[in-house]
Order: C-alpha cells, then sequence, then structure tokens
C-alpha cells in the first residue's frame, strides 16, 4: 500500500491510497470505515492515483457559518444603493 502526504501549515495527514483490485476486494470495509471516520483515499491504477473517495459532509447553515460576525459588520451607507460614481478604464 502507497501513501499520499499531505502537507497543510499546521498538520501533517497521510492519505491511505489502495489498487483497483485491493479496493473490489475489500470495497465494503474501506467504504465502512471512510463513513465511520471521515478520512478521504486514493486509489490507484499500476501505481498512479486515479481516483478520490471522499465522505459527503453536512453542509453548515448560514447561521452556523457566519452567526459569530452578526452584530460586528458596520455598515457606512445603505449597500443596495447603486453607484454613480463613474469608473475610470482599468
Amino acid at each position: 500500500m502507497f501513501a499520499l502526504i499531505i502537507v497543510t501549515m499546521t498538520t501533517t495527514m497521510i492519505t491511505p491510497t489502495i489498487s483497483k483490485g485491493k479496493l473490489k476486494a475489500r470495497m465494503l470495509e474501506i467504504f465502512r470505515e471512510i463513513e465511520a471516520g471521515g478520512q478521504e483515499w486514493i486509489v490507484t491504477d499500476n501505481g498512479k492515483p486515479v481516483l478520490k473517495i471522499v465522505p459527503i459532509t453536512k453542509k453548515g447553515t448560514v447561521d452556523e457559518v457566519f452567526g459569530k460576525y452578526y452584530g460586528q459588520v458596520v455598515y457606512h451607507e445603505d449597500i443596495n444603493t447603486p453607484t454613480t460614481d463613474d469608473w475610470e478604464d482599468a
């Protein structure tokens, strides 16, 4: 089994990889592992990455994503007023 290393600013994660043949034999097991742990898997064909299996995640609501910013944004004018100033050619 090969490992693809993803480097971020703060952590290093090893993404598991599996060949198409081994995936065919262990598909249910791998899918259950992805569902339980939420980690991506890379599928290879002759050692080359060809597929990425990614779990579906729940998207946050507007309140969950932006809720901490309510009351912190200051508008100095009506944001719906059209711009009347002419723009210079860029």
